[in-house]
């Protein structure tokens, strides 16, 4: 498996999932070849889709992907006229 692939499998499936899933339930959903993730994917991870790991409860770690940023409302200035 590359890592296009790998990183493409675990957005989609973090996406549906938004309360986040383990190491563990991810690989047993994607059917994961891996025994325990890569530390160096799991680093660009970071980088290219936005996941965190976050204590979740009891001694689980939960993966998740921060939802995309909205961008800034544009607010419509209004032009007053000085006589």
């Amino acid at each position: 498996m590359k890592y296009i692939e790998y990183r493409a499998a675990l957005e989609r499936e973090l996406r549906r999932a938004t309360e986040g899933l383990t190491w563990v339930e991810l690989r047993e959903r994607l059917a994961l070849p891996y025994e325990r993730p890569c530390p160096a994917w799991t680093q660009q991870l970071e980088k290219d889709i936005g996941l965190s790991r976050v204590p979740g409860p009891g001694r689980r770690l939960l993966w998740r992907i921060a939802s995309a940023p909205q961008p800034p409302r544009r607010t419509s200035a209004r032009r007053t006229r000085r006589n």
